[in-house]
């Protein structure tokens, strides 16, 4: 595993390595899979669940009663369940997103694909996401797992993600390009 600066990648690497170790032994990697992503999904849609997860105000017990209730009645048991109490128990759920995202990088890398972030400003279709995937493994040189985010904010576009590689389409970030431009020329 790649050693980061970040304490909090740190973190996430290393439960996230602990999670997926466990899901390989039960043969249970997709179903995790799935179970963070429905959990990261209602972190994105949740300011409150962010709240609990973000603030240092909520007890190590608080937050593992309420982790618990929340994976209980989203239906998210087994593993990923286990993991987020235990996250919780351990004063680390601030870093539960990075995890998400680390367990992802390496059920990946363990498949043979490499992953790739992809932030739009829309809902990709299926036929797009087929697309960018054909794209990315010209330039990837293999299959290419991608995680899609929707961030109207972007305007029109994409961000893609990939290792250490950023490309970044977005109408947002032309739209400050050309001010920055604008502001200089002035």
């Amino acid at each position: 595993m790649a050693q980061s600066s970040s304490p909090v990648s740190g973190v996430a690497e290393r439960y996230a390595g602990s999670l997926f170790d466990l899901a390989l032994d039960a043969n249970s990697v997709s179903k995790v899979e799935a179970d963070l992503a429905s959990f990261e999904r209602m972190f994105e849609a949740s300011d409150d669940l962010k709240r609990l997860i973000n603030s240092p105000v909520f007890t190590a017990d608080g937050q593992e009663k309420a982790i618990g209730t929340i994976a209980d009645r989203a239906k998210i048991t087994g593993l990923v369940g286990n993991f987020l109490r235990v996250a919780a128990r351990n004063r680390r759920l601030f870093a539960v997103p990075g995890m998400i995202k680390a367990f992802r990088r390496i059920a990946a890398e363990h498949r043979g694909e490499a992953s790739a972030e992809v932030t739009s400003a829309h809902a990709l279709t299926p036929a797009q996401q087929t697309e960018l995937k054909a794209t990315l493994k010209s330039v990837a040189g293999k299959d290419v797992s991608i995680a899609v985010t929707v961030d109207p904010s972007l305007l029109g576009g994409m961000v893609v993600k990939m290792g250490s590689r950023q490309i970044d389409t977005s109408l947002k970030t032309k739209l400050n390009s050309l001010k920055l431009a604008l502001k200089e020329v002035g």
